[in-house]
């Protein structure tokens, strides 16, 4: 009898029990996608039907007028529509880009710095986090009026630049994701805090800021209310008040719902393609950070 023949056989493993999925769980997200995804279907479809089609066929049956709806809102009233995308590429970009930048300086000084009144400082920003944009509107439309900044596109960009949401998720960030050694050490080396701030800190709380980027950008890009109480002229608006004051015409000129329901649906295409864009190199800082960690 050879030794391979008497060697004990390996244990096997116990056999795993089959993972069971949690109906109720899995019901509740789907039908929590379905909540969501419907209304954007019905957008989908709604908009390539023409102003005959969308009140006799049915809702999710698709129409022929796509290209004629496109053509008919490009045509309206010179192209306004592309100038409202445009304000509101405006609104939004440039918007996210100075809100992210004020929120990734306050909220690197309030995780990295130690002075007197700093809790309260934060304690006032979430305050701010809390504060429904309503009651926001008038007190900062009385404030732009007194140096006639009303009915200018600063009125819109000037409210939207301090988040205290975005300096708070910069706060929480900026303290996991920078530790003391590093800002301790870059001092020794004699680096300012500027430099510090800048080539240190800023890499690490990139993924961050993209979050707070992200956030801010469909905050402004969906606003309606600040531009509502802002402005009077229509150039300036953002593409959800002109929508709005179409959706208002429609009541007694129908065939303007199809303009809205196809401007509609190309006013949410540029947040899906930033989205996409956004999460790529969320997902790369993400592990680009994993690895130099």
């Amino acid at each position: 009898m050879t030794a391979a023949s008497t060697a004990p056989a390996p244990a096997t493993a116990p056999a795993r029990a089959p993972r069971r999925t949690a109906l109720l769980p899995t019901a509740a997200l789907l039908l929590g996608a379905l909540y969501c995804l419907l209304p954007v279907a019905w957008v989908v479809v709604a908009s390539t039907k023409s102003g005959r089609e969308l009140f006799s066929t049915f809702t999710f049956l698709p129409g022929t007028g796509f290209a004629e709806n496109l053509a008919d809102l490009s045509a309206y009233r010179d192209g306004v529509y592309w100038q409202w995308m445009a304000n509101s590429a405006l609104y939004a970009g440039l918007g996210a880009l100075l809100s992210t930048a004020v929120s990734a300086l306050a909220g690197y000084a309030l995780a990295v710095y130690r002075f007197r009144g700093r809790e309260a400082v934060f304690n006032v920003l979430l305050t701010g986090v809390l504060m429904p944009p309503v009651i926001l509107a008038v007190p900062q439309y009385l404030l732009l009026a007194e140096v006639n900044l009303t009915d200018t596109h600063l009125s819109v960009l000037l409210p939207s630049v301090l988040s205290p949401y975005g300096v708070y998720l910069a706060r929480i960030y900026a303290s996991a994701a920078v530790p003391a050694d590093v800002v301790e050490a870059g001092r020794t080396d004699g680096s300012g805090e500027w430099r510090i701030f800048r080539s240190l800190a800023l890499p690490m709380m990139l993924p961050g800021l993209v979050t707070v980027f992200l956030f801010q950008f469909v905050a402004i890009w969906n606003n309606f209310l600040l531009p509502y109480i802002m402005l009077g002229d229509d150039e300036k608006f953002p593409v959800t008040l002109g929508l709005f004051t179409l959706l208002q015409q429609g009541s007694s000129a129908p065939a303007l719902y199809t303009l809205v329901i196809a401007g509609a649906l190309l006013a949410v295409l540029p947040l899906i393609a930033l989205f996409l864009v956004v999460q790529r190199f969320w997902s790369l800082d993400l592990l680009s950070g994993a690895v130099k960690s």
